[in-house]
């Protein structure tokens, strides 16, 4: 697999403007799609850019919104 067609987590963090933290919480909790090998997560650009156009929806609407106040508030914590 070409090295372009993975993002690490400092590319969705950024992407996303939160930290590395949620990120690595959303890929823990399946909301960001992805794979883990060992220590590794693998996160295709092709993957990352689809869940981003449909806003990370899966089919199930109400599970997004309770996941929201969960990132949000790893974000807030990271600045203090």
């Amino acid at each position: 697999m070409n090295r372009r067609a993975r993002m690490t987590v400092e590319e969705i963090a950024s992407r996303l403007d939160i930290g590395r933290l949620a990120v690595y919480t959303m890929l823990e909790r399946g909301i960001i799609p992805a794979i883990r090998l060992g220590r590794r997560w693998i996160v295709t650009r092709y993957a990352f850019e689809n869940w981003e156009r449909t806003c990370g929806e899966r089919g199930n609407a109400t599970e997004t919104p309770s996941l929201l106040p969960t990132v949000g508030a790893m974000n807030r914590s990271r600045t203090n």
